[in-house]
């Protein structure tokens, strides 16, 4: 959990509309959560011919603990550059927004090895068919490979101002969120049916007294994300819970009470 402020979705030069402090996913816990997420990246490698040149090619992929995996072939012009340089990047982005610099992507840096026979290859494997069940017809192919990215460093960009190099121990340590796959359905539902609790949240617990309007535009353990209507535009508005989530049920509390406590602040049945 964080509070930092490059953990905040706002520009610098914006004062806030509500308390910097409130609990916050750290950059290692939205990465964690944004590749748990998705199950293909970009592999970069460096080419052995011609010599030098990165190169990037298209992989599935899974989380071996903080680590990642990949079954790739003995042909593919990556393995051939593995085998020459054992330094690599993975790329993952998500996709759907209408700008797409706006997304979340993360990159992870570190030097890959061929495993082997033993309990590191078990494991690879474990994760693998977890996160692709499908492979499992083409597991055993002698002429597929099991390779391992030791991660060890970490690019995190969550959109526009949200982006730093995420310390190694934070990303270890992270776990991705639990509420992250019913974060959509939880996020609709409040825009869609509780648009008037929106702006009761922002005008009894954020400077945004007079807002006309508000979006929920993020949902995560600790808390809510808002985008408020005020005189001055569109401005964000993050809440925390009274304690951290792991379901929606526990969502939908948090959101009724919060609802019922705004209504006391403001005065209203």
């Amino acid at each position: 959990m964080s509070n930092d402020a490059h953990s905040r979705p706002a520009g610098e030069a914006e004062e806030l509309l509500y308390d910097p402090n409130v609990a916050t996913p750290t950059h290692g816990e939205r990465a964690r959560t944004l590749v748990a997420a998705i199950r293909t990246g970009t592999l970069c490698t460096i080419a052995k011919e011609p010599a030098g040149f990165p190169y990037g090619s298209f992989v599935t992929f899974a989380m071996d603990d903080s680590n990642l995996v990949f079954f790739i072939s003995q042909l593919a012009e990556h393995t051939k550059n593995l085998r020459h340089d054992a330094r690599g990047s993975l790329l993952v982005a998500e996709g759907g927004e209408d700008d797409p610099l706006a997304n979340g992507r993360v990159t992870m840096l570190g030097s890959c090895r061929l495993l082997e026979a033993g309990a590191d290859r078990e494991s690879a494997k474990r994760a693998y068919l977890e996160a692709h069940p499908n492979a499992e017809y083409y597991i055993d192919y002698k002429d597929f490979g099991f390779w391992r990215l030791d991660v060890e460093a970490v690019r995190y960009i969550g959109g526009y101002g949200r982006m730093s190099w995420v310390p190694h121990a934070e990303w270890a340590e992270a776990t991705s969120d639990q509420i992250a796959p019913q974060a959509r359905a939880i996020i609709d539902h409040m825009n869609t049916d509780h648009a008037e609790a929106l702006v009761a949240y922002c005008r009894a617990f954020s400077k945004a007294k007079q807002a006309t309007a508000a979006t929920m535009t993020g949902v995560d353990r600790y808390g809510f994300e808002m985008s408020a209507t005020t005189d001055a535009g569109p401005r964000p508005i993050r809440l925390a819970f009274s304690q951290p989530i792991s379901s929606s049920e526990e969502a939908r509390r948090e959101m009724v009470a919060l609802v019922k406590k705004a209504r006391g602040v403001l005065g209203q049945p």
